[in-house]
């Protein structure tokens, strides 16, 4: 492994643009976003002037001195130390404060930032908010430290009373409300300005930020706090909206919003020159568990030992040996975004199961099980068919099936943020008339494939079979047994402990479908007291309808009685699966 050096920025009185120049010529390692937003200043210095923005190296130069001049650092063996900046940290203060507009106002008024867990954004994010408190020549600026919970909001406030603590000239003009460590507010009276918290639950009204800072915006549910503080910058001529965060799980969240429109920003897919973003993650090729280079693509302090290789070590270590903690030190220390920060199904395991170049009509004539997830309405409705093994074929094959209303399928596809009119042009994907899952249309098709295939029987989830139950009777359709598999711990628990070691111990095998794949990267588990487990809809951040289906296939087949193939005697069997 080769580690990278920094430069040393001797070459160039511009540190913001050397950094630029190192990062796109290679010499230090980055993610893509970062490449693309290096480039981005680069191809500005020459082409900016004619959308009417400049580069000030003077105003730059302030901001970065500021931190490293007049700011202390807190905690640790930082303690008292100078703010150094790091390059990337230079880059970031640099272009926040050193690019400007035709009028000489700040060009940026909306930043985010996205780095792995401990690269010193928190600091970097209180640092901002003293410049602008202090040094930005604004009367009257009002700096929030916003969140949508108080406690959240007070976290980062914490780190700019330690730095005003922490510093011999802030200290002298800042003065401090509250008692020592229960602060809350920091006053500039050199031009009447604050800094405090603010929050959602406040209920506080009309605030008007000259500089914002939001920090950890992938736990926002919602993007009112955000929206707040926008609202309240329309009086102000350089208004800042400083945002921080680790990558996340949730891509129907504000954060996932902002983390692609920084995507496209800096690629140049969209001109906004009010917009900065400083995004590190991995390229798509890159495997974190297995290559150690990409890991300073989403830790951009750790060549200056921040958090630092052996702490690196022991989080993957521990990972490989809990696959529970696998997507947590994914999303929190390599920066990429996950379906769940628990997930059922190792990523890893899923894609050693992955059998792309199968024919499934190889399977005609083999015996299979389904599960079948009935959607109410609009939601996904799904089959999965799980074939037994063979002599020649000694392991269990996945088919599955997806159905959704072809009314409103682009909407839904921005809605869940998944490509379903793509899936849908791949054959990945069925469509059913209408607004609402038309299950006339699902009946039609289940009767199709049950022809095709040896299917021995459909398990299904009592609650949502009545309409079909209905259907059935009025056409005369002739299914295989339909047999109700319980939702509950109980119920559930054995197929999912039985999918689990089939899938662990390479017995199980799929296709690599995209929307079954998108499944089990989306599926959560939920345990009981006593470790009985089941797939958990509520807590699974998007549809995990084919795993409900694939265990509930799983389900018949670890009935005695199906196992023998006497269906017969196990309807008439008083002991069902989930009942």
């Amino acid at each position: 492994m080769t580690k990278p050096t920094p430069p040393e920025n001797t070459d160039f009185e511009d540190r913001t643009t050397a950094y630029a120049r190192a990062v796109v010529a290679g010499d230090l390692i980055a993610g893509p976003q970062v490449r693309d937003a290096c480039q981005r200043h680069l191809t500005d210095l020459e082409e900016g002037p004619a959308r009417g923005i400049h580069w000030s190296l003077e105003a730059a130069t302030r901001a970065i001195g500021f931190f490293e001049e007049v700011l202390k650092l807190n905690g640790g063996r930082f303690e008292g130390q100078p703010f150094k900046l790091l390059p990337w940290q230079v880059f970031i203060v640099g272009s926040l404060f050193g690019w400007l507009d035709n009028e000489g106002y700040r060009r940026f008024r909306v930043a985010y930032v996205e780095t792995a867990k401990g690269s010193g954004k928190s600091p970097l994010a209180a640092g901002v908010g003293l410049y602008g408190l202090t040094a930005d020549g604004e009367e009257r600026a009002e700096v929030y430290a916003a969140a949508t919970k108080k406690d959240q909001a007070q976290i980062l406030f914490r780190d700019a009373v330690a730095m005003v603590d922490q510093s011999p000239i802030l200290t002298t003009r800042i003065v401090k409300s509250g008692a020592a460590g229960k602060e809350f507010n920091l006053a500039y009276h050199r031009t009447s300005s604050f800094f405090r918290t603010v929050s959602a639950d406040d209920g506080q009204s009309g605030p008007r930020p000259h500089v914002a800072l939001l920090d950890e915006i992938h736990e926002h549910k919602t993007g009112m706090v955000v929206e707040m503080m926008r609202a309240g910058t329309k009086s102000r001529e350089q208004a800042l909206i400083f945002m921080i965060t680790n990558s996340g799980t949730d891509q129907l969240t504000v954060c996932w919003d902002y983390h692609e429109y920084s995507r496209k920003v800096a690629s140049g897919a969209l001109v906004d020159d009010s917009f900065f973003g400083f995004v590190c993650c991995m390229d798509d090729t890159d495997d974190p568990f297995n290559d150690e280079d990409c890991w300073y693509k989403a830790n951009p302090s750790l060549s200056h030992g921040i958090p630092g290789l052996k702490y690196l070590r022991e989080q993957v270590t521990q990972a490989r040996g809990m696959p529970s903690k696998e997507a947590t030190v994914r999303r929190l220390n390599f920066c990429q975004w996950v379906q769940a920060d628990n997930p059922a199904i190792s990523r890893d395991a899923w894609v050693a199961a992955q059998d792309l170049g199968y024919d499934v009509l190889q399977l005609l004539g083999r015996r299979c099980y389904a599960g079948l997830d009935l959607s109410s309405t609009q939601d996904l409705t799904s089959l999965v068919l799980l074939f037994e093994p063979t002599e020649s074929d000694p392991v269990w094959r996945l088919v599955p099936y997806f159905w959704l209303p072809n009314e409103g399928l682009a909407r839904k596809g921005e809605q869940d943020r998944v490509p379903y009119v793509q899936w849908l042009a791949d054959g990945h994907l069925e469509t059913t008339p209408g607004k609402a899952i038309k299950k006339q249309f699902v009946l039609q098709r289940l009767v199709e494939i049950a022809d095709q295939f040896d299917l021995q029987g459909i398990g299904y989830d009592r609650w949502r079979i009545e309409d079909l139950n209905t259907l059935i009777e009025d056409e005369g359709a002739s299914l295989p047994p339909l047999i109700p598999v319980g939702q509950g711990f109980q119920s559930m628990a054995p197929a999912v402990d039985e999918f689990e070691r089939r899938l662990i111990n390479g017995e199980l095998r799929h296709s690599g479908h995209p929307v079954l794949t998108w499944c089990a990267a989306n599926a959560v588990y939920q345990q009981d007291p006593a470790g009985n487990r089941k797939v958990d809809k509520r807590k699974s951040t998007g549809r995990v309808d084919g795993i409900v289906a694939s265990v509930m296939a799983t389900a018949l087949t670890l009935t005695e009685l199906v196992e023998r193939g006497d269906l017969d005697g196990f309807l008439e069997s008083p002991i069902m699966v989930g009942v």
